[in-house]
């Protein structure tokens, strides 16, 4: 029942995660959150995104930011780090996902989606078929609706990692 709000993966964070690895197996485009995905909420990039970002052009990644913010927000960030982006995206709407794709060039199967919430990016991801990782959030600051809804997130996350232990010691599965 709550399968449909499952992550494929789930890291600690965005900056632990082995792109190289994941483009060498067929990913070539990454979409992004932004806010507690990279940076805490509402800041610029910073030189640890600025690198990240770098590093995924050099590796040959296509990214595109997905935000259900305002564009002033995103458009700050996305000048930093040069990337295109989708503002008020609708998450969890999968068709702003497939937008993004589209814009990439890339598919369902060439494509990553990494964020920090369950029930807008994790669930709009899985409902556009793309291979979604969750990350810890950066910072614990949040606005009043996604310090409520991390209440119901801690519930999945709980059912999420009895399911991928029950998985993993029935087929290996991961």
């Amino acid at each position: 029942m709550l399968q449909c709000f499952y992550p494929r993966e789930y890291l600690d964070s965005a900056y632990v995660i082995d792109f190289e690895k994941m483009y060498e197996s067929g990913f070539r485009g990454i979409i992004f959150d932004i806010d507690n995905t990279l940076v805490p909420h509402g800041l610029p990039a910073d030189e640890r995104a600025a690198a990240l970002f770098e590093r995924l052009k050099k590796v040959g990644y296509k990214v595109t930011m997905l935000s259900n913010n305002k564009e002033p927000r995103v458009k700050m960030f996305c000048d930093e780090v040069d990337a295109p982006y989708i503002y008020k995206a609708g998450k969890p709407n999968p068709d702003k996902y497939k937008m993004a794709m589209r814009n990439m060039g890339t598919d369902e199967k060439s494509t990553l989606f990494v964020g920090d919430q369950i029930f807008t990016d994790i669930w709009g991801a899985n409902r556009a078929g793309i291979y979604s990782i969750l990350v810890k959030p950066i910072h614990p600051k949040e606005e009043i609706q996604i310090v409520l809804k991390r209440y119901l997130e801690r519930i999945v996350l709980c059912c999420y990692r009895r399911y991928t232990k029950k998985m993993e010691e029935k087929d290996g599965w991961k």
